[in-house]
This record gives structure tokens, C-alpha cells and sequence, in this order.
């Protein structure tokens, strides 16, 4: 395997492969009756996201375990931290979609009804 450079090629294979990926998560989550979460950022930023049952759900329950677990260790692990910061951006993101979305919704309707 090797790097693909080329920005529309790498945008392409990031589309394909994700299609893919997230076919197989859901597979694994109902032939075996798994919690599975993945989560995954397009070259230009873009979060997607899939859980079965929720992805919230499912880093809800990873963040407790791992509280759990930090408490009977001493201080937090640097990839706990990490995935914690990720988990939080990840939201502040959704966030911001769902507020550009309404934001279309908003104005596409007003053109409709003021044409």
C-alpha cells in the first residue's frame, strides 16, 4: 500500500473504502450481536461516523469503562485523553452541522415562499 497524493483520488478512495467499512461494522455488529463504533475523518475534516447501537452510546460506554478503569489506576493515559478530546470535537462538529442544516432549511424555505 502507499499513499495516494492526488487529492480527487484520495477523496474517491476515502468514499469507497468507508462504504466498505462501515458494511462491515454493521455485519460484525448483527451477525455476532456486537456493540461496534467507528469513527472516521474525510482528507478535508469532514466527521463520519458509524454505531450500532449508537455511536454515542457506544463511546458513553468506552468513556466509563475506561473512568472506571483510570480510577483504580493512578492519572490518565495519554490515549485516553486523546480519544476524550477526539469525542468532544467530534460533538462540537455534529453540532455545527446540524446548525448549518438548519440554517439551509431555513433559507431555502424562505426563498420558496417569498418567489
Amino acid at each position: 500500500m502507499k499513499l495516494i497524493e492526488s487529492e480527487s483520488a484520495s477523496a474517491i478512495s476515502f468514499s469507497k473504502r468507508k462504504k466498505t467499512l462501515f458494511q462491515d461494522a454493521k455485519k460484525l455488529a448483527t451477525r455476532n450481536g456486537d456493540e461496534v463504533g467507528v469513527m472516521l475523518f474525510s482528507p478535508g475534516g469532514k466527521p463520519f461516523s458509524y454505531g450500532y447501537t449508537s455511536i454515542k452510546e457506544i463511546i458513553d460506554k468506552f468513556l466509563k469503562v475506561k473512568l472506571e478503569q483510570r480510577d483504580h489506576a493512578e492519572g490518565k493515559s495519554v490515549g485516553f485523553e486523546a480519544f476524550e478530546d477526539l469525542r468532544k470535537e467530534l460533538q462540537e462538529l455534529n453540532e455545527k452541522e446540524r446548525r448549518r442544516i438548519l440554517m439551509y432549511k431555513i433559507m431555502h424555505h424562505y426563498k420558496r415562499i417569498s418567489i
